[in-house]
């Protein structure tokens, strides 16, 4: 049988960069089962260009940290933001991812003029953006972002297994692993589990049912 060929990816939009200040926007820890959400804001130097800005899934631990620093370093401007797992809960992960992000643009000193987001939708901002799907590989300013975004939600989640560490955080950064769904079922939920994603909640729903059996 024929492979389905791949999605087209639409044109990247058409922007002036020579005019328009732009900030890339990204984010990471949308499918983990504990730990916050994170969004980073980018909005690069022309002057200070960095080289092998690319998707942070695809670069190696050492080379993300090592272009985080130059991010920082040659950014016009940067921001880091997270929604906790708390909101993660109350609001949805797709509500809170959107809130993360604009939480992040609201945290640079300069105000962009665009907003490149990396997916299909755009948060709800007093600014004018753009989705691209696949942007985090295609944009600059969106990879810079992934980045940022991808290291600064794995070192809290190196911070959480000091904190926490039986779950092995520092292994799984809290992903679905065979070793993480171990733990859990061994452990327990801990404060920083989301509660509404499945494993998490059918664990609790059992241990609510077998609480209410032995109570009978």
């Amino acid at each position: 049988m024929p492979q389905k060929p791949p999605a087209l990816q639409r044109p990247l939009p058409l922007f002036d960069r020579a005019n328009e200040l732009i900030c890339g926007v990204d984010e990471a820890g949308r499918g983990p089962l504990a730990g916050p959400v994170f969004a980073a804001a980018v909005i690069l130097d022309p002057a200070r260009p960095i080289m092998g800005l690319r998707d942070s899934k695809k670069l190696t631990a050492a080379r993300r940290e090592a272009l985080a620093i130059e991010i920082r370093t040659h950014a016009v401007s940067w921001a880091i933001a997270e929604c906790s797992e708390a909101e993660i809960d109350d609001l949805n992960i797709l509500h809170a991812s959107m809130l993360a992000m604009r939480r992040a643009i609201d945290g640079l000193h300069r105000r962009p003029t665009l907003a490149l987001i990396d997916g299909n939708r755009c948060p709800v901002i007093e600014l004018r953006c753009d989705a691209i799907i696949g942007g985090d590989d295609r944009v600059e300013e969106i990879s810079a972002a992934s980045i940022l975004a991808k290291t600064a939600r794995d070192a809290a989640l190196v911070q959480l297994h000091a904190q926490y560490p039986c779950y092995g955080f520092d292994q799984h950064k809290g992903y679905p692993t065979a070793l993480h769904l171990a733990r859990l079922r061994l452990h327990g939920v801990s404060p920083v589990h989301r509660r509404t994603y499945a494993p998490v909640r059918n664990l609790l729903a059992e241990l609510a049912a077998f609480a209410a059996g032995g109570a009978t």
